[in-house]
Parts: structure tokens; C-alpha cells; sequence
């Protein structure tokens, strides 16, 4: 058996104990309680590093999970991938640790973001269909054409929302517009805070309007999170489809997800606490 198996069969075996620790575990209970059932659960191992300490072989991987879902009577297939370390000792997994889901940091003076340019289209037409293959095409990879960020989740909204059609504006001042042109970005293009507040306050071009009910997103749509609730919001996610109850699902990076539930409630970053918001764009 290969190292690749063996680190994947590691974590299937703690599922079918239903041991606690295991976020596959935590994912398939989270589905439960939504009245949802888990009806099969398949992982793919990449390694990343491997280095040798003392008697352990330490060995840095991603585990891409797929979940078959059947809820009512629809089904729709859930991916997520997880960074993990496996420490091994005469070939045997002795212990493991899972890699957190890294939030954003509260970034201070991102406000400003309306640009007064009287030249720019007010409206423009989005292409929902065009921003949703753009988020299925990349959500478990990185577009060359743009900067890799440790925490990429506004970034890669940000890419889906202009390929379906979102202008820019703004450049060069980073407090100003949204934008990105390779060297350089507007806050509001890679920061969770930044777009939250800039999809709440832009009259022109890329805008958004605030709902309140999740189940009135379209694919398409975006979802704010701000999960310790201090007027931080610290994530982003777009619409890609509903489940059988009309429930959005979504994708996203960082951890990067597709088809995960929109509430995130088995997230290690969610508190009771959590304040959502809702936003339809192009309106």
C-alpha cells in the first residue's frame, strides 16, 4: 500500500468509528442535523513534503474529501480539501494534526471605497453563469493570471464575480474602487471586511444588494461571514447552486470548498456568534 492510501484509508477508518476530532466525522454529523444523509465518502491524498526527524517520518499532505449527499429527493456530490501533517514511525501513523481554516485578521481603515467617476457605467449586466463555471473551474486551483494569497477566499470571489462580468475601477488608489492589475489590488478585491463594506456601499458598476434570508441568494450570489460577530467580517463565499431544500451552496477558498452548505456551522471558525450577510449582485 501506497503512502498516499494509507494516510487516506487513516482518516476513512476513523469515519467508519465515527471518532470524534475527525472533521469528516464532524462533516457528515453536521449533515445529519441538517436532515441530510451521507451516503458515501471518498478521499485523495497528495503529499506535499516529507522530511525525516530523529525515528518519525513527518510527511505534509492535502486530503481532498468528496461527499455523496442525499437530502429529500435530491442528491449533489460536497468537496473540501484539508492541509494535514502524519507522523510515522516504522511505516505507522502514530499521530496526525489538521492544518486550522485560516480567517482573515481584522484590518483597520479600509473604508472609502466609492469612487466619484462620472464617466462610469452605473450598471452592468452579470453574467451568473459565467462567474459560477468561473468558481467551479477554479476552486480547488489558483489562476496564474492572479497573486496566490494564504488567506485567498476574497480573491477568488473577487476573480468570479469580474469573469462574470464585475468591472473595475478605482486604480491606483487601494482604498478606492475595486480593482486589481497584477502588481498591485484594491482592498476591496482581496479583503473579507474590504468587500463586505464595498458591495453594501457602491452605486456604480459592481454592487450589491443586501437580503435577508439566505434562500433568496442565486447562483451567483455572495455570503459575508463575520463568525466571531465584531463587525469583522473575516470571509467570503459565492453562490454555486441550492440543495433540495433551496438552501445555497457554496464554494470557496482558503479551505477550499465546493458545494459545502452556506452556514458553515461545523467550521472551527464559527461561534454562536456569527453574523451573516446576504448580498444578490448586479442589481
Amino acid at each position: 500500500m501506497g503512502k498516499n492510501e494509507q494516510l487516506v484509508n487513516f482518516w476513512l477508518q476513523e469515519v467508519e468509528e465515527r471518532k470524534e476530532g475527525n472533521w469528516l466525522v464532524e462533516r457528515i454529523a453536521a449533515h445529519e442535523h441538517e436532515g441530510a444523509k451521507v451516503a458515501q465518502v471518498k478521499g485523495k491524498g497528495t503529499i506535499l513534503r516529507e522530511e525525516h526527524d530523529s525515528e518519525e517520518d513527518i510527511i505534509t499532505y492535502s486530503l481532498c474529501a468528496t461527499f455523496l449527499v442525499h437530502k429529500q429527493h435530491g442528491t449533489y456530490h460536497e468537496e473540501e480539501v484539508h492541509t494535514h501533517t502524519a507522523y510515522m514511525r516504522n511505516g505507522q501513523i502514530v499521530r496526525h494534526e489538521q492544518k486550522e481554516e485560516a480567517v482573515q485578521p481584522h484590518v483597520h481603515g479600509l473604508v472609502g471605497y466609492e469612487s466619484n467617476d462620472e464617466n462610469f457605467d452605473r450598471q452592468f449586466n452579470y453574467d451568473r453563469r459565467a462567474a459560477v463555471q468561473y468558481a467551479e473551474r477554479w476552486w480547488n486551483d489558483y489562476n496564474p493570471a492572479y497573486k496566490k494569497f494564504e488567506v485567498d477566499c476574497t480573491n477568488y470571489i473577487s476573480q468570479c464575480l469580474h469573469a462574470g462580468g464585475a468591472p473595475m475601477r478605482g486604480e491606483p488608489d487601494r482604498s478606492s474602487g475595486w480593482w486589481y492589475n497584477g502588481d498591485s489590488w484594491s482592498y476591496s478585491f482581496t479583503v473579507a471586511n474590504a468587500l463586505r463594506w464595498y458591495l453594501s456601499g457602491s452605486k456604480q458598476g459592481l454592487q450589491g444588494k443586501e437580503v435577508a434570508d439566505a434562500r433568496l441568494l442565486r447562483p451567483g450570489d455572495v455570503i459575508c461571514y463575520d463568525f466571531e460577530g465584531d463587525g469583522n467580517f473575516n470571509h467570503n463565499t459565492i453562490v454555486v447552486a441550492r440543495d433540495p431544500q433551496g438552501e445555497p451552496l457554496v464554494n470557496a477558498h482558503t479551505a477550499n470548498s465546493r458545494m459545502r452548505n452556506w452556514a458553515y456551522r461545523d467550521s472551527p471558525a464559527y461561534t454562536e456568534n456569527v453574523v451573516y450577510k446576504f448580498f444578490q449582485i448586479g442589481v
